[in-house]
């Protein structure tokens, strides 16, 4: 493997590994009123088109990054759809 396809599979790994704090956050808590609904639906469409140009393209890194960053956003994006319409716990403290 190339440098250059190291360099890609690093950026790739940084920039994919950043959806797992809000995909495992979403999914454990099931709360997601604070997370854009356009923006996640917007970054799921995304990265499936970059996955797409990827595979086209035979270019490993962006085929690893953006089938999982699709994953993972696929999953805040679900987690959104389902849970934005249950009804505020309230404490009473």
């Amino acid at each position: 493997m190339d440098a250059l396809t190291l360099l890609g599979l690093a950026g790739a790994a940084c920039t994919t590994s950043s959806f797992l704090p809000q995909a495992v956050k979403s999914w454990k808590t099931k709360k997601t009123e604070d997370i854009s609904l356009g923006m996640y639906a917007l970054i799921v469409v995304g990265t499936f088109l970059w996955l797409i140009y990827g595979i086209i393209k035979h270019d490993i890194p962006l085929m690893a990054a953006n089938s999982i960053s699709f994953v993972l956003g696929g999953l805040i994006l679900y987690c959104k759809i389902k849970y934005s319409n249950r009804p505020a716990l309230i404490k009473n403290d």
